[in-house]
């Protein structure tokens, strides 16, 4: 169904191809997950599939990608229209029409599909992905999760033979992001729907592969196998998978499950090791043991110390009620945010996670309550004082960046925050080793921009730093340097407010919920 053969794209101005000999096949009704770190193409070689690439964002391409027997070199995008559905990782840019209704309407009305047809996929669309109740809603209403969601209904209600996605779980909510999975599996195995699919969140999809492809690196060889032999090499895996190399099994596991089958051993060992030594025995003998009426807290559930007083709080919001036309976005919201302290802002997409952040940045005047960050009111303090006060990382970084290079992004950075020069790169190369100063913000990947928003953001050391949930696009290894740089904070501590999908930070885990 799709076939790439020897497929090397160079961008205008690049130096060196982005992607270098692809060469590999998708049978029909296949799911093949594409994996690898940030800016090693993946999105590259998903927009060769579509047309895309080189049609629509320039550059050469060599070799030759077919779909379904058409050649995407002299089939433009809208002569695949009825064979490929794409989503890309920003949905907002794919959207036509202003409601959820007509939006999953209006590529089946593109194609000239009979109207009672149309009617039929849209009720059954709208059940499967959970947007009955959100059927008349503008799309600019909507959360990030929403719209991710009737980015990939208006995809599946024609019915195409081919589903290319770039991250289509980053901005769900784990139930939601189940529910999509599902339905992409019933359409591969119940109607042989051939999927061609990049993630990060490799925990929930990886299992649901039929093969993997990874690109390692930037120009490096394309590698295809099943999902065990390809994470057993990959750059890239899951934390099941990360579990199984340190125990040393093989096959890797690749859900809980299956992990859970191979720990018999392991745990065997664990429990090998904590036998008590005869100092640790004469010491436990020693204590005086719990009482019964009292029993002891979990370590992960024990009270936190003590912040000192003179040091609380560094964000405060009490009874924080937020409109949003006749939707009422948020009620009686308290939360209070201490030196030092992770928050994990987590719920169901449309719950109001974004407006609070937004709130707590003065993006959204409250409509009752009140917001202080660092004893000021966010929506009436100036953008200059208050970049030092509280950062946001917005859903879509591009929101941030305006500049035509790395390096001017930087310079502007540096200035708006009154830092000394210099200081922002030195985020960017931390976050971003091997990024070139010349390099425009466009030409990264969504991770990469990603990263180059939250070292724009951290430049003026905000005493309280917020993001939305795109922390989904990067890697583990690239969240977890995110969590280093957060963690050098002024002082008095720097609280960081996280919502859902940075709960998987292996290390950093929130402390406050």
């Amino acid at each position: 169904m799709i076939r790439f053969e020897d497929v090397s794209v160079t961008y205008d101005g690049a130096a060196e191809p982005t992607v270098r000999g692809v060469d590999f096949t998708v049978p029909e009704g296949e799911l093949v997950l594409l994996v690898g770190p940030s800016g090693v193409g993946k999105s590259t070689v998903l927009g060769a599939v579509s047309g895309l690439v080189p049609h629509f964002t320039g550059g050469t391409l060599r070799g030759r990608v077919t779909v379904a027997g058409r050649d995407t070199r002299t089939h433009k995008p809208r002569e695949l229209a009825d064979v490929v559905g794409t989503v890309g990782q920003d949905p907002l840019s794919h959207f036509v029409t202003d409601t959820v209704e007509d939006e999953l309407a209006y590529g089946m009305e593109s194609l000239g599909i009979a109207p009672d047809v149309m009617r039929r996929r849209v009720e059954e669309t709208l059940d499967l992905l959970g947007l009955a109740e959100l059927r008349d809603r503008p799309i600019s209403t909507l959360s990030g999760g929403q719209q991710q969601r009737v980015a990939i209904g208006s995809v599946l209600t024609p019915h195409p033979k081919v589903l290319v996605l770039d991250e289509p779980t980053s901005a769900l909510d784990p139930a939601a992001a189940e529910e999509v999975l599902a339905v992409l599996q019933r359409l591969v195995h119940d109607l042989g729907t051939t999927v061609l699919m990049a993630e990060h969140r490799l925990e929930r999809v990886v299992q649901y592969a039929d093969r993997v492809a990874l690109l390692p690196a930037p120009g490096a060889p394309l590698t295809l196998g099943t999902p065990p032999e390809v994470m057993a090499a990959s750059p890239v895996y899951p934390p099941v998978v990360d579990l199984g190399r340190l125990a040393g099994w093989s096959p890797l596991p690749l859900t809980v499950r299956d992990a859970r089958r191979r720990a018999g051993a392991l745990r065997e060992r664990l429990a090998a090791t904590e036998t008590p030594t005869p100092t640790a025995t004469a010491t436990a003998t020693a204590a005086p043991a719990p009482s019964p009426s009292r029993p002891r807290r979990p370590r992960l559930l024990r009270k936190r110390a003590p912040v000192p007083s003179a040091a609380l709080p560094v964000a405060a919001v009490e009874a924080l009620a937020v409109r949003r036309g006749r939707v009422e976005a948020l009620r009686r919201v308290d939360l209070t945010a201490s030196p030092g302290e992770i928050i994990a802002l987590m719920g169901r997409n449309g719950a109001g996670k974004s407006t609070l952040l937004g709130a707590l940045v003065g993006l959204v005047p409250p409509a009752g309550g009140s917001v202080r960050v660092g004893g000021a009111v966010p929506h009436r303090t100036a953008p200059r004082d208050l970049v030092r006060r509280v950062g946001l990382v917005p859903q879509e970084p591009r929101d941030l960046l305006y500049a035509d290079t790395v390096a001017a992004e930087c310079v502007a950075a540096d200035g708006d925050a009154g830092a000394e020069p210099g200081t922002c790169r030195a985020l960017v190369s931390e976050l971003l080793p091997g990024v070139a100063d010349g390099t425009h913000p466009r030409d990264l990947s969504e991770g990469q921009r990603l990263a180059l928003a939250l070292a724009v953001v951290l430049t003026a050391r905000p005493r309280c730093c917020c993001s939305t949930n795109r922390p989904a696009a990067s890697t583990t290894r690239r969240r977890a340097a995110w969590s280093r740089c957060c963690a050098r904070s002024p002082p008095t501590g720097t609280p960081s407010s996280w919502p859902p999908m940075t709960w998987s930070w292996r290390r950093n885990s929130p402390t406050g919920w």
